[in-house]
C-alpha cells in the first residue's frame, strides 16, 4: 500500500521489520494517516502559493482599494496558521533516543487542532461575495482580467485561476470526517487512540456544521440587506428593519421570495417571506432582460414599494383551492378579514409557497402558544404559600416614547418570581389607563419582589423598554400593616420619566389577614 520509504519518514519504523510486523489492517490504518498527512501538506502548499503567486501582485500593482482586497482574500493567513499548526503536528518529531512520535497520537492532534479552526467560519461565510466580487471587476475590467491570466500562468498553479484556489479552504474543511472517518474504521476498539479518533470525528464534523450555518446566515444577512435597501417602506407607522431580532422569534431570516399573481387581475407581486410576516411588493419599474434585475442580484437597481401591510403569520391560514387537482397553480391566504387569491408560475412553486407559509405560521403559532402556558402553569400552582397578593395596575403617566410622534403602544408586565402576568395593549397613548388586575401567591415574605415592568408593542421588533420598579413584599406588609388595601404611585428606573399607579391588596393566611 506504502512505499518502503514512506513507511520510515510517516510511520516511525526504526527499521523496516517494523512493517513487516503490521497486520493488515494496521497497515491500512497507517496507509490512511499517510494520505491525511500528505494531502494536508499539499493544501498547505496551494495556501502559501495563494499570497506569493496572487495576493502579493495584486497588492502591489494598485488595481484593488484595500477593502477589496479584504474582501477577496478575508482572513487568508489566519488559514495559514491554523493549518501550519496541524501540519507541525502530524509530521513526526524527533525524540531524544533518535526515534520518531509514535502515530497512535493522530486522533489526539486532529481533535486538538481541529478545535482551533474557527478562522474558516468566517472565510467560507465570505466566500460568495468574494467570488461575486472577482466576477465583477473581470467582467468589467479586461486589463483586470489579463492581469490575473498573467499572474495565473506560474507553473505552480498548474492552469488553475485565483476563483479555484479560494475554493480550497471549504473542500478542505469537508474532507476531514471522510478522512477521519477512514483511519477510525480501519482502528480496532481497543486501540489507544480510537476514543481519540471518535472525538475527532466529532469535531470535524461539528466544524463542517458550524461553517455552513455560517454560510447560511451570512447568505440570509445580505439578503435582509439587499430587501433594505431595494424596498421602500413608506406607510409603515413602525420603522422596518430587515436584518434585525423579530419581536420573539429571534434573529429574522429569509424563509422564500419570488413571483407571485393576483388571480383576477393578473397584477404582478414580488413577495419575502420571512420568520414572522409575509410581505407583498410591487416593482417601481420593470425587469430588463439583462438578468442584472433578479432579486438579490447586487447589479439590481430596481426599487420595490409595498403593496399591502405585511402580513403576520400567527394570523394566517393557507388553503389550496377547492378543486385541488386543478392545472391552474393557485391557493389563498386568509389574514384576519381578507382573503389574497394567489397564482405562482408552476405548481412545484406553489407548493413550496403553501409549505413554507404554512411552516412557519406554525413555528409562530407554536413559539406563543408555549411562551402563554409557561405563564399559565407559574400562575397555576396550588396556593401553598403563605399569603396572596392582589394587584391592581391602574394606570401609567408620562412614558417616554422611542418614536418620532412620541406615541406609544404600551403594555405592563407584573412578575414576582416564575409567575407573570400581561395586561392588555393600548394604542397611541404615554398615559394608559389599564385597570389590569392579577394575584400572586406569596411562599417568602422576606425573598418575594413584586416586579412591574412596562414595555412599548412593537411588530418587527423586539418590545422597547419603558421603564420599571419592584416592592418588596416585606415592605408591602409593613406599609399596609392594619391598614388594609391601598394604592400607590412608584416611580419608574431606567427612563428619564414616567410613574405607575398601584393599588395593593396583602392577605396571609395566617388569620392576620389585611383587607
Amino acid at each position: 500500500l506504502i512505499s518502503e520509504i514512506d513507511a520510515k519518514q510517516y510511520w516511525g519504523c526504526a527499521d523496516l521489520t517494523s512493517l513487516d510486523s503490521m497486520s493488515p489492517q494496521e497497515k491500512k490504518r497507517q496507509g490512511y494517516i499517510h494520505e491525511l498527512i500528505e494531502t494536508e501538506e499539499r493544501y498547505m502548499e496551494d495556501l502559501q502559493l495563494v499570497l506569493e503567486v496572487f495576493h502579493k501582485p495584486m497588492s502591489e500593482s494598485g488595481r484593488l482599494t484595500e477593502a477589496e482586497m479584504n474582501m477577496i482574500f478575508v482572513n487568508w493567513k489566519e488559514l495559514i496558521m491554523c493549518n501550519t499548526k496541524l501540519v507541525k503536528a502530524l509530521r513526526v518529531r524527533k525524540k531524544t533516543g533518535g526515534e520518531k512520535m509514535p502515530v497512535q497520537m493522530v486522533g489526539d492532534i486532529l481533535a486538538a487542532e481541529l478545535s482551533h479552526m474557527q478562522a474558516y467560519i468566517r472565510f467560507c461565510s465570505c466566500q460568495l461575495n468574494a467570488a461575486a466580487l472577482l466576477q465583477q471587476k473581470t467582467d468589467q475590467e479586461p486589463d483586470f482580467k489579463d492581469f490575473l491570466k498573467k499572474i495565473a500562468t506560474d507553473y505552480r498553479c498548474k492552469g488553475m485561476p485565483l476563483s479555484s484556489f479560494l475554493l480550497k479552504p471549504m473542500q478542505r474543511i469537508t474532507r476531514y470526517p471522510l478522512h477521519i472517518k477512514n483511519i477510525l474504521e480501519s482502528t480496532p476498539d481497543s486501540h489507544v487512540d480510537h476514543s481519540q479518533l471518535r472525538e475527532a470525528l466529532e469535531k470535524a464534523e461539528e466544524l463542517c456544521s458550524q461553517v455552513n450555518e455560517g454560510v447560511r446566515e451570512k447568505e440570509n444577512s445580505d439578503r435582509l440587506e439587499w430587501i433594505q435597501n431595494h424596498v421602500q417602506c413608506e406607510g409603515i407607522t413602525e420603522s422596518l428593519v430587515f436584518n434585525s431580532l423579530t419581536n420573539c422569534l429571534g434573529p429574522r431570516k429569509l424563509l422564500h421570495s419570488g413571483k407571485l399573481f393576483k388571480t383576477k387581475s393578473n397584477k404582478e407581486l414580488y413577495a419575502f417571506l420571512f420568520t414572522d410576516f409575509l410581505l407583498f411588493t410591487q416593482a417601481v419599474k420593470q425587469f430588463t432582460s439583462s438578468g442584472a434585475d433578479k432579486l438579490f442580484s447586487p447589479k439590481s437597481s430596481t426599487q420595490y414599494r409595498i403593496y399591502k401591510s405585511p402580513v403576520f403569520l400567527n394570523e394566517v391560514l393557507v388553503k389550496m383551492p377547492s378543486d385541488p387537482s386543478s392545472d391552474e397553480p393557485v391557493f389563498h391566504i386568509s389574514h384576519i378579514d381578507r382573503v389574497y387569491t394567489l397564482k405562482t408560475e408552476n405548481i412545484n412553486e406553489r407548493t413550496a409557497w403553501v409549505q413554507k407559509i404554512k411552516a412557519a405560521s406554525e413555528e409562530f403559532i407554536e413559539t406563543e402558544k408555549k411562551k402563554r402556558e409557561k405563564a399559565y402553569q407559574a400562575r397555576s400552582m396550588k396556593a401553598s404559600g403563605i399569603g396572596r397578593l392582589l394587584v391592581t395596575i391602574q394606570e401609567a403617566t408620562e412614558l417616554k416614547s422611542s418614536k418620532p410622534s412620541g406615541k406609544s403602544n404600551p403594555y405592563c408586565e407584573v412578575t414576582m418570581g416564575a409567575q407573570c402576568y400581561t395586561s392588555r395593549t393600548l394604542n397611541d397613548t404615554v398615559n394608559p389607563k389599564w385597570n389590569f388586575q392579577c394575584q400572586f401567591h406569596i411562599k417568602d415574605l422576606y425573598q418575594d419582589v413584586l416586579c412591574i415592568t412596562i414595555y412599548e408593542r412593537e411588530q418587527f421588533a423586539p418590545d422597547d423598554f419603558l421603564g420599571r420598579t419592584e416592592v418588596p413584599v416585606a415592605t408591602i406588609k409593613k406599609e399596609l400593616e392594619n391598614k388594609g388595601p391601598a394604592t400607590r404611585r412608584l416611580l419608574l428606573h431606567e427612563v428619564p420619566t414616567g410613574e405607575v399607579w398601584v393599588r395593593l391588596d396583602l392577605q396571609l393566611f395566617d388569620g392576620k389577614a389585611h383587607k
